[in-house]
């Protein structure tokens, strides 16, 4: 049997180790602590899963679509529903209205009852009640959630907000907000107030239950007994647990306003005359939709299209905001 030679030193282990296809590896300790797989962030990984729905990009197009022209298409062209009243071009259809004033996009849709643009008057009530939807579910939701989660993680306020939620939820929602309207007035503040005013209620007892079903789980426990503070617990313990409901509550919320405005302007209780809304649009049209069918159905079609592309987004985005989707 042949002598191996044994290395005396790390160099000449070295050498030979190259020689044999081998390699060297010093015991360091900063490079053994370094972890090699990537970075998890979450928002990241949310985004990614949304969008890999073909669904998620193809509403967001159209949410970008509808928001650039209910925004700034009426900077551009302001919507007056009476500007035109004397000039005699009521209920005009498409083809008649462009005949008689020329091509222009803004009689591509035809004339109202009182000789206004369908075109401007669409985007001018969409504005309103995005933007409407927008303000009221900001409200509630910041309520509901906050109130919510401090009335499911204290037992002493538990009993006082059940006692008023009871009082609350068996008045008519629909009655509640005709009343406030009457008493304040139709103006947008008023409406924004007669929604928000209740809104918020249902959307905190729902989460009170939800975080009567986490309050008392072990790391809950653990952190209470190593003297977490109260508001510590929730932020950062209850909270984020709770970030896909949040989303899955937002997705129902946002276009529950838009139908609720177009549905109480349909009955004549929602916004006054001299704000432009779809629900008011559908109002004014609506005994005449059979003969001038141009004037009633651009604001159903529109407002259909913003609900249904709000609830799906917000269905996509619950559900990549789960932390099971991202396994």
């Amino acid at each position: 049997m042949e002598n191996v030679k044994i290395p005396v030193n790390v160099e000449e282990f070295k050498t030979q180790a190259d020689d044999n296809l081998f390699v060297f590896v010093d015991n360091n300790t900063l490079e053994s602590e370094k972890i090699t797989a990537p970075r998890y962030s979450y928002w990241r990984s949310v985004l990614r899963i949304f969008f890999k729905r073909k669904s998620s990009w193809v509403m967001s197009i159209l949410l970008i679509i509808i928001l650039l022209m209910s925004i700034i298409y009426p900077m551009i062209h302001p919507y007056d529903e009476y500007e035109n009243i004397l000039l005699g071009i009521g209920n005009l259809s498409p083809s008649e209205a462009i005949a008689q004033m020329g091509f222009d996009f803004k009689w591509i849709l035809g004339t109202g009852s009182f000789g206004n643009s369908i075109w401007y008057g669409i985007w001018a009530s969409a504005r309103t009640s995005i933007l409407l939807a927008v303000i009221c579910a900001a409200i509630n939701m910041v309520l509901g959630v906050l109130i919510g989660a401090v009335w499911g993680y204290s037992k002493t306020l538990d009993m006082i907000l059940n006692f008023f939620y009871n009082i609350i939820a068996n008045v008519p929602y629909i009655l509640l907000i005709s009343v406030l309207v009457y008493i304040i007035g139709s103006g947008f503040g008023s409406f924004v107030f007669a929604l928000t005013i209740t809104g918020w209620v249902g959307i905190a007892y729902f989460f009170r239950t939800q975080v009567l079903v986490i309050r008392d789980r072990e790391y809950n426990l653990a952190s209470r007994c190593l003297g977490s503070p109260f508001y510590r617990v929730v932020g950062h313990n209850i909270m984020p647990y709770l970030t896909s409901v949040i989303m899955t509550i937002l997705a129902t919320e946002l276009p529950s306003y838009i139908s609720m405005e177009v549905f109480l302007s349909y009955i004549g209780i929602g916004l006054s005359a001299q704000t432009a809304s779809l629900g008011r649009m559908i109002s004014v049209a609506q005994n005449s939709f059979m003969i001038y069918p141009w004037s009633f159905w651009p604001p159903v079609v529109i407002s259909s299209i913003i609900t249904i592309v709000l609830y799906v987004l917000g269905q996509n985005l619950a559900d990549a905001c789960d932390p099971r989707t991202h396994l």
